[in-house]
């Protein structure tokens, strides 16, 4: 409860897709945003966001009574049009489908604005975005720019597939629009479904395991799939594909066209989805790229914003950065659906109210992402000796060299510090922490704590003035949405035989900090700076001079099929679910050997839903 105080406040709010969220603004700044996965424990949570909207209110004080505006990212009777289209198209093999949506249809979504107000108890009338309009309405309102150029890319809003405008000041116009059912978002989502993963949540494992692969399926994708004209627009050859009416992303002529069915989801990964990996990434970034050039003839603008499922693909964001026109990118930290209840709320303040930016002071509007819940030292102290934990103070004079000894022992630490992120990158505050020097963390990381599969990478997280010195990027990268190489004098010669088995490859020393360097020597990277997040970034500086080294290992604090932590509970169940050595929760140290013992069963792992 930090806020208070008076104001205008909006809510916005996504949900009944994937990923519900809320968000809450006052007097236009983003005051407070989640998603409601990291209260309800059930990841990528698709319903009323109840919990997400109450800490919302929580955090300023402020009851129901108190908003004067609530919104809905996006007009739930387009979508309704669209999926009727869909079920007649295909009919009457889309039957089982329709069956399986008309419920939720019928009890919810066609009664958004009366669902809300009961459930808020809400009296003033409910406002609409659209799906795309909140999408740009996030990517640019809280950018740094006073004008940019907008590109949004998913897999479907309402008709709209991807869009690209222009905002200036508080105006937003978008030119033109791809729409349903031609999506580069779907055809990703379909390569995801027949390599194994699951839809809407493993399309960043396919990204992964792109660079396993060689691209050999590129051109039959092109000509087969996928129709692609020099401005990024597309036409999917739908005989090839299920998802218009069915339950399935793809068809028996797609299977036909790989050598046979998608990979059953668990099973061993071999070359053939290595190779399908990498050819879908190289035609999504062949697409973007398209996109992004169309997008700057278009507008003439020298800056860029991004946003939409798509936008998540960090690999493609780095060749926009190297190979696109445009001189400066700002990418939406949550891009997909639950950054749509922030981009919906902004909509209403900017567009709707038509109330003014303030003058962009070179910084975005964000606050580096830590919109989420906050406990104190209080609280997490309470709730350790409530429950007999053993634990240690961490003084401020050396928390973070304490926490460094452990990073340099070679443990790994659960992190808990300051408010939670919004979006899904870990980004110091729900994060767990190794030694990028060390050639175990990255099996030990995902196999005895993450529960994942072993081909997965991990992400640095470099001192913000550092990041050129061991990466080819001459920017800051603060929301970890930026893939770049790491530099020629940081890597080793590897040997001349490749290997074809993922584990081999995985496990070969590729360069000075193996543990962050993927297989095509690349890293995903989160620049740090003492403005955003002073603690995180203590323990990298402290980590740098007691090493040499200006970067630790960061992945999110959870395990497969979890959410990111949310509270004090929640962290401390996966420490003790896990092979985590240490844990963190503000200025407290707890050792995983001075524990009791943990008594659940590890049954647990069943009751998760594997992405």
């Amino acid at each position: 409860m930090q806020e208070g105080g008076n104001g205008l406040f909006i809510l916005g709010i996504s949900c009944f897709y994937h990923d519900s969220a809320a968000c809450l603004i006052r007097d236009g700044e983003i005051v407070a945003a989640a998603q409601e996965e990291r209260f309800t424990r059930k990841k990528h949570d698709a319903g009323f966001p109840e919990n997400a909207i109450q800490y919302c209110l929580d955090h300023a004080e402020i009851k129901t009574g108190d908003l004067e505006h609530v919104v809905f990212y996006e007009k739930p009777f387009l979508t309704f049009e669209r999926l009727l289209y869909s079920y007649i198209t295909a009919a009457p093999r889309g039957l089982s489908s329709w069956l399986k949506s008309m419920p939720l249809w019928l009890r919810h979504k066609l009664h958004i604005p009366k669902f809300i107000k009961k459930k808020l108890g809400f009296e003033g009338d409910i406002l609409f975005t659209e799906h795309h309009e909140a999408h740009a309405a996030s990517a640019f309102y809280p950018s740094p720019f006073d004008e940019a150029a907008i590109l949004t890319i998913d897999g479907v809003g309402e008709w709209a597939t991807a869009t690209y405008g222009y905002g200036r000041g508080r105006e937003i116009t978008l030119l033109k629009e791809l729409q349903f059912p031609d999506s580069l978002g779907l055809l990703y989502s379909a390569f995801t479904y027949f390599t194994g993963f699951k839809v809407n949540s493993g399309e960043y494992k396919l990204m992964g395991l792109a660079p396993y692969g060689e691209p050999i399926y590129k051109d039959l994708i092109l000509d087969e799939l996928v129709d692609v004209k020099e401005d990024g627009s597309l036409r999917l050859d739908l005989s090839y594909f299920d998802f218009l009416g069915g339950l399935r992303m793809t068809g028996k002529r797609f299977d036909t066209l790989f050598g046979g069915p998608p990979r059953i989801p668990e099973a061993p990964i071999t070359r053939r989805e290595m190779d399908i990996a990498a050819s879908i990434q190289a035609v999504t970034e062949e697409v973007v790229l398209k996109m992004v050039n169309h997008a700057h003839r278009e507008t003439g603008l020298e800056n860029l914003c991004l946003a939409g499922g798509v936008a998540l693909n960090c690999v493609a964001n780095g060749r926009i950065l190297r190979q696109g026109p445009f001189r400066n990118i700002w990418i939406q930290p949550a891009a997909g659906d639950a950054g749509g209840a922030l981009g919906a709320a902004l909509s209403v303040w900017h567009r709707y109210l038509e109330r003014d930016r303030t003058a962009p002071d070179g910084r975005d509007r964000q606050k580096a992402s830590f919109l989420g819940p906050v406990y104190s030292d209080s609280y997490i102290k309470e709730f350790l000796n409530s429950r007999l934990i053993p634990f240690h103070e961490l003084p401020e004079e050396n928390r973070a060299g304490t926490i460094v000894e452990h990073i340099i022992a070679g443990r790994i630490i659960g992190y808990m510090a300051g408010r939670m992120e919004f979006g899904p990158r870990a980004l110091g505050a729900r994060s767990i922490l190794g030694d990028p020097r060390r050639e175990d963390t990255q099996s030990v990381m995902n196999l005895k704590i993450k529960y994942r599969e072993s081909f997965r990478p991990f992400a640095p997280a470099v001192l913000e003035e550092s990041a050129a010195d061991y990466f080819e990027l001459d920017r800051s990268s603060p929301y970890m949405l930026l893939v770049a190489k790491v530099r020629g004098d940081k890597r080793l010669a590897l040997p001349s035989n490749g290997a074809e088995d993922i584990l081999a490859r995985l496990n070969t020393r590729r360069s000075e900090v193996p543990a962050i360097t993927h297989v095509d020597f690349s890293a995903r990277i989160q620049t740090v700076n003492k403005h955003d997040k002073p603690d995180f970034y203590e323990i990298i500086k402290e980590f740098e001079n007691q090493t040499g080294c200006p970067m630790i290992v960061n992945t999110s604090f959870n395990v497969r099929g979890e959410p990111i932590v949310c509270t004090p509970e929640d962290a401390y169940r996966c420490f003790m679910r896990t092979e985590m050595d240490v844990l963190v929760l503000g200025n407290t140290i707890l050792l995983k050997e001075e524990q009791p013992p943990w008594l659940e069963s590890r049954e647990w792992r069943n009751e998760l839903i594997l992405d």
